[in-house]
């Protein structure tokens, strides 16, 4: 009983985060956090301008409340709006961004979009990114999938799990639905097998001891030879 409960409140939590998207597309939409909290459930969207979510005296959050009372039988949403200051490394917009362009430009030019989006990423200080489009809507003779990657990007362990931002999307076309699916490793995380030298005082005055007994022992076994 517990499991499915869980399973109906996951279902329910997937199905609001879908109509928020829907409502959000031109608004610069990244993506949608809930919590449970002892007053009700807050509802974090995340997005690149604030004022089109909120609309004019709050009217469209005022419209969203009302929805998910009557839509989605929640008692008291409390909607909260996060601001993406760096959008570039947003996966989620970056995501969208690769759809519209592939939705406006068509699915020939998805090498040249691949590129210049990576490209972006990265001059907006990313360690690594990776994009892969892919689908029946590719035009490609050899691969229906395609992989744009740079710089260093975790595959495994906890970074990859817990920290590398992840998002997928997909574009429906005339040609057929292409995938977009982007990692993005940002600088403010910490890798564990992350290396610092650090510069002692004396390691100057050490190795040049070390050079000048090398130099002396160098001496003796000449002189030793010789003799």
């Amino acid at each position: 009983m517990i499991e499915k409960q869980f399973v109906i409140q996951k279902k329910k939590e997937i199905q609001i985060q879908e109509y928020i998207a829907s409502q959000l597309t031109k608004a610069g939409y990244s993506h949608t956090e809930i919590k449970r909290t002892p007053l009700g459930e807050k509802i974090i969207i995340y997005t690149t301008r604030p004022g089109l979510v909120v609309g004019k005296k709050g009217e469209n959050i005022q419209k969203l409340t009302n929805t998910l009372k009557n839509k989605f039988k929640m008692e008291n949403p409390q909607i909260e709006i996060g601001e993406i200051k760096n959008p570039k490394l947003d996966s989620y917009y970056i995501a969208d961004k690769i759809i519209s362009n592939l939705e406006r430009f068509g699915a020939k030019r998805f090498k040249s979009i691949g590129y210049n989006t990576l490209q972006d990423i990265m001059s907006a200080g990313a360690i690594g990114a990776e994009i892969i489009i892919g689908g029946r809507g590719v035009p490609s003779s050899r691969s229906k999938s395609w992989r744009f990657s740079t710089g260093h990007l975790k595959k495994s362990g906890d970074i990859s799990e817990s920290f590398i931002k992840e998002a997928k999307r997909v574009a429906n076309l005339k040609s057929g639905s292409v995938g977009v699916k982007v990692k993005i490793l940002t600088s403010d995380i910490v890798l564990p097998d992350k290396i610092i030298f650090k510069k002692g005082k004396d390691s100057e005055i050490k190795i040049e001891s070390i050079n000048e007994e090398t130099n002396e022992e160098k001496e003796k076994n000449g002189i030793n030879k010789e003799k």
